[in-house]
């Protein structure tokens, strides 16, 4: 299958550049996989789409100030250090993304904030990625949030006035590069109001990297790399989702993070374990699902590994038919941008 299969022309006006007040007012359209059958409707009808004995599963990550800027210590030259992830079992090290990277070259030093956070360039790794061995006073992620601006994507041009408006109203455990966009939609009052129709809500962490977001370049999708990103599932959120199953009801994933989790820890019988991995799992058509039975997800960019992830679930004809149909009638696209729900 090839990467042009999954091209569409967007018009650069539909790329949402700022997240709505009232993140439930955003749009959303239904998609019915099996008979294509397309319908629109307000983010917070999502409830009525919901069973109870179904189980919501969300993606509980938080995104950091990732994104820092500062100078070369030895020439003053202005670079940005992008955080992706601590390197595990390095104290103080970070894989991160530099610019420019011609000029940070092993042993190169950073300062940030007048000194208040320094960094080491150490080892540069795969795709020209460096691993910053940073020091400070203090705690780090205080500092971070002194210093540090949200990693929003390229594609968004505007400042963000409120850096939690680029996390959901769930998250808790910090690690993020970018936010699990399809989460952003939910507000408090929402999930309230679908814990109350009987519909159980489980959690799990999926750390979210850049590389869910990189373009793919190859004509062969089959010869595209995915990044590797951290995730978890706690015991008692395994146990609920089997349980889900077990009795009937549907595993409904919020974003494209979430359903990676599941179908990285559920084993050829469809049972979810708990634990925790790094997965590279690059889902395209042709893939059997062994958990997901429902996806709540934006709209993503062409040709990315996530409209072929949705397009493994829905059939890349329909998923095609349905951006079409959400470009005719203005959709917002992209990270802050509208949503779908394929059932």
């Amino acid at each position: 299958m090839k990467t042009k299969d999954f091209f569409y022309d967007l018009p650069k006006e539909l790329i949402a550049q700022d997240p709505l007040e009232d993140r439930a007012s955003s749009r959303l359209l239904i998609l019915n996989r099996e008979s294509g059958e397309l319908e629109h409707r307000s983010f917070r009808d999502v409830v009525d789409y919901l069973r109870p004995g179904d189980c919501l599963v969300l993606n509980n990550t938080k995104v950091i100030p990732a994104r820092l800027i500062g100078v070369k210590e030895d020439t003053g030259a202005a670079v940005e250090v992008l955080l992706l992830s601590r390197v595990q079992g390095r104290e103080g090290v970070w894989e991160t993304l530099v610019r420019p990277g011609k000029k940070l070259k092993v042993g190169s030093r950073v300062s940030f904030g007048d000194g208040l956070l320094r960094g080491e360039i150490i080892d540069i790794v795969q795709d020209g990625n460096r691993y910053v061995h940073f020091s400070y006073d203090g705690v780090f992620e205080e500092i971070l949030d002194q210093l540090g601006q949200m990693p929003l994507p390229p594609y968004i041009t505007h400042a963000l006035q409120d850096k939690s408006m680029y996390n959901t109203v769930y998250a808790k455990f910090d690690g993020s590069a970018a936010a699990p966009t399809a989460g952003l939609h939910f507000t408090e009052e929402l999930l309230s109001r679908i814990r109350e129709k009987g519909v159980n809500i489980a959690e799990l962490t999926l750390h979210v990297g850049l590389g869910t977001f990189r373009p793919v370049k190859v004509e062969e999708i089959t010869e595209h790399h995915m990044h590797s990103e951290h995730c978890m599932i706690r015991e008692e959120t395994a146990a609920l989702i089997n349980e889900t199953h077990q009795k009937g009801g549907r595993v409904i994933a919020v974003g494209t993070t979430s359903c990676r989790t599941l179908e990285s820890m559920a084993g050829e019988d469809g049972m979810v374990r708990s634990g925790e991995m790094d997965t590279s799992i690059f889902i395209y058509p042709g893939y059997h699902f062994k958990v997901m039975d429902a996806l709540i997800t934006n709209f993503h960019l062409p040709e990315s590994t996530l409209v072929m992830l949705v397009s493994a679930f829905a059939g890349r004809e329909k998923i095609m038919e349905a951006y079409q149909e959400a470009i005719r009638e203005n959709y917002r696209f992209f990270s802050f941008g509208d949503a779908m729900m394929i059932l």
